[in-house]
């Protein structure tokens, strides 16, 4: 006997919300539905269909203009023309791969590196994020000899099957690996001033029992942000505590900067900087190309001595020429703009704006962040309970009003805002003027 079946989805739709939908949108999703793989989700209640972007502007179909607070992909915004023509430049000359030699290549490694701490002083490049930490989890094994690995309890650091089992946020269906230990995440809204207090005897548990099962201590890998953990910027003394902890067990602390770097957080190159410690390995992404899959690991040299004695690493693309025009491109804007000392500027406008907004709504506990990344925190009524629904309306309906946000945390209900290392003064007002006026229209008194 063959059981009932449910309604029919499509990429999530059913029913009387599919077809709540515009034709055309509902044409797009049938057909995504027909020829793209499992596991692909899209934005937003009802999801944005973009046909161009330029600077903090994404536009759809209709010619809607959306302003862009949450894409860090395109760091320098959308279609950068510093990008743009350093792409175009160099597919009309030449692309290929790091086993000729390069001045280009080169050039841009000394000018990365001399970002970092003089202790970091070796970068291998890959194409994304996932594989630079796949890269550098292989080098911190060959370095300590263990395996084990601590990460924050919602973190995320990639999707490679090495690297998913490290990254508890994609949920309990992607299941963690046995030599893997999660410790919380900084959460002073709930924990108070014993942040760190816990948080140490929770890694050293957590070492004691990867050490008990035979795995050792590798690494300790943090975002430095704790994006997805719910944006938590503080404390800055917390990263050197359970660095601290991780060396002194024979492992290495690795500093995931996929989301935190490249000057988003307003206070330097690096997210890691703002907690003065220096980590063994680094790992970049997203932003690095503003938009062309470039990424890389950074490390002390010493730290790779027995991976490249022992190990012959090749990756097609990463470190080609194409990625490292765009990724160069990058470094110089950021430089030539001044969008480091931007993001401090903005940030904190945002900032201010924002605690003004939370402090008439009960509903929004906190507002927190570094620079251009900051996380609103929405709550249950006179507690810190999380409320994720409310959050998601709050995120919808700014979508509704042509602003584009996310949310994050362990239970989706930290208003994620991250735009554009370009946005500009009344990029920041437009901004906060939409998101009171959604306040107002979706949040209880």
């Amino acid at each position: 006997m063959s059981r009932p079946r449910g309604p029919e989805m499509v990429n999530g739709f059913t029913g009387a919300s599919l077809a709540a939908q515009p034709p055309h949108i509902r044409d797009l999703l049938v057909r995504r539905e027909k020829v793209l793989g499992p596991g692909y989700q899209l934005f937003y209640t009802n999801p944005v269909e973009v046909v161009r972007g330029k600077g903090v502007h994404l536009y759809d179909s209709a010619g809607n203009e959306y302003l862009d607070a949450y894409n860090n992909v395109v760091s320098l915004g959308h279609c950068h023309p510093a990008v743009v023509e350093a792409v175009t430049r160099q597919l009309s000359l030449l692309t290929t791969n790091t086993r000729y030699l390069q001045a280009d290549l080169l050039d841009f490694s000394e000018r990365l590196l001399a970002t970092f701490p003089a202790e970091l002083d070796r970068v291998t490049y890959t194409c994304t994020g996932s594989e630079a930490n796949d890269l550098a989890l292989r080098i911190a094994r060959a370095h300590t000899g263990n395996t084990g690995i601590i990460v924050t309890r919602n973190a995320y650091h990639g999707v490679t099957a090495e690297v998913a089992a490290f990254s508890p946020s994609l949920g309990p269906t992607s299941p963690l690996g046995p030599h893997v230990r999660t410790i919380s995440a900084p959460d002073p809204l709930r924990q108070g001033a014993s942040v760190v207090t816990e948080l140490r005897t929770e890694i050293r548990a957590a070492i004691d029992d990867l050490r008990r099962h035979g795995f050792g201590v590798c690494a300790l890998v943090v975002d430095s942000i704790f994006s997805s953990d719910g944006v938590q910027p503080v404390p800055t003394d917390l990263l050197g505590v359970l660095a601290a902890e991780v060396r002194a067990a024979g492992g290495v602390y690795l500093a995931d900067e996929v989301q935190a770097g490249f000057g988003r957080t307003g206070t330097g190159w690096w997210g890691f900087g703002r907690h003065e410690v220096v980590p063994d390995l680094v790992t970049l992404g997203k932003p690095m190309g503003n938009g062309i899959p470039v990424a890389a690991t950074v490390l002390r040299h010493e730290v790779g001595q027995a991976f490249g004695r022992n190990v012959r690493y090749f990756n097609t693309f990463g470190g080609s020429n194409v990625p490292i025009a765009a990724a160069a491109a990058v470094l110089r804007t950021i430089e030539g703009e001044g969008l480091i000392d931007n993001a401090h500027e903005i940030g904190a406008q945002l900032k201010r704006g924002f605690a003004r907004i939370v402090s008439d709504h009960p509903r929004l506990a906190d507002v927190r962040g570094a620079g251009l990344f900051l996380g609103i925190e929405v709550t249950a009524p006179e507690s810190t309970d999380p409320d994720r629904v409310l959050a998601q309306s709050l995120v919808d309906d700014l979508r509704e009003h042509f602003v584009l946000v996310s949310a994050s945390g362990p239970h989706g209900n930290v208003i994620k805002i991250r735009p554009p290392l370009v946005f500009d003064a009344s990029d920041a007002s437009l901004l906060l003027e939409r998101f009171a006026d959604s306040a107002a229209r979706i949040l209880p008194i």
